[in-house]
This record gives C-alpha cells, sequence and structure tokens, in this order.
C-alpha cells in the first residue's frame, strides 16, 4: 500500500518545490505526493483515494472559487481520520482560529518551514506504517 500526501494550492509552481523537497522520500516510495489546483479538485483526489493510503492533507487558504477553510469541514467530512495542515500567507488570529475550530490539525505560515514540515509527515508515515 502507497502513502499519499494530497497538496492543494492554486500555484503550479508548489508541485516544484514540494517534489524537489521530498525527492528522496518521493524516490524510495517512502509516500506519495498528489496535487490539486483547486479545492473541487481535491475533493476529487480525496473520495478516489484508498481508504488507508490517504494520511495527510496540506492546503492553502487562499485560493479562488471554494477556499481552503471552505474546503476544510467539506475534507473532514469525506475523511474524517485524516489530519489536514492549512497553510497560508497571512497567519493571523483569526485565521488560525477558524481552521483550527474547523478541524484544522495546524495552520503553517509562508514562506514553509520545510525542516517542521517534514517532522510533520513523518509523524504520519510512521503512524500509518
Amino acid at each position: 500500500m502507497s502513502l499519499l500526501i494530497l497538496i492543494v494550492d492554486d500555484e503550479p509552481d508548489v508541485e516544484v518545490l514540494f517534489r524537489q523537497q521530498f525527492r528522496r522520500d518521493l524516490k524510495v516510495g517512502r509516500f506519495d505526493m498528489a496535487f490539486a489546483l483547486s479545492a473541487p479538485q481535491a475533493l476529487k483526489v480525496i473520495e478516489a483515494a484508498g481508504s488507508a493510503s490517504l494520511i495527510l492533507i496540506l492546503s492553502d487558504i487562499n485560493m479562488p472559487g471554494m477556499s481552503g477553510l471552505e474546503l476544510l469541514p467539506k475534507a473532514k467530512a469525506l475523511r474524517p481520520d485524516v489530519p489536514v495542515i492549512m497553510i497560508t500567507a497571512y497567519g493571523d488570529a483569526e485565521t488560525k482560529r477558524k481552521a483550527l475550530e474547523n478541524g484544522a490539525e495546524a495552520l503553517l505560515t509562508k514562506p514553509l518551514d520545510f525542516v517542521a514540515l517534514r517532522g510533520e509527515i513523518d509523524v504520519r508515515v510512521e503512524f500509518a506504517a
């Protein structure tokens, strides 16, 4: 069974950045990453993912159409077992409060601290193993 991490961000260059940061993990098959450029696309990926394979969802908050905060309760309804970490350029207290109240595990601010993110991912991979 392959472990899957879903990254949701409307910026296409995010995929390149994540693939570069986690290239060794991806190369050895420690986990795989799926990318969605919108919240509706993310919901389709979540619905299609195997019940045990999806271990983490990382979602940007500010996206056109459906925001990450609007995606959060829908994702949690589909997969209450999968932690969701929100990502934003604006880490204000109100945004953090809304994210945590709606079920987010954490709120990370841009630019991302990939060392901290790797720690979060390592916990999820070990838990799923």
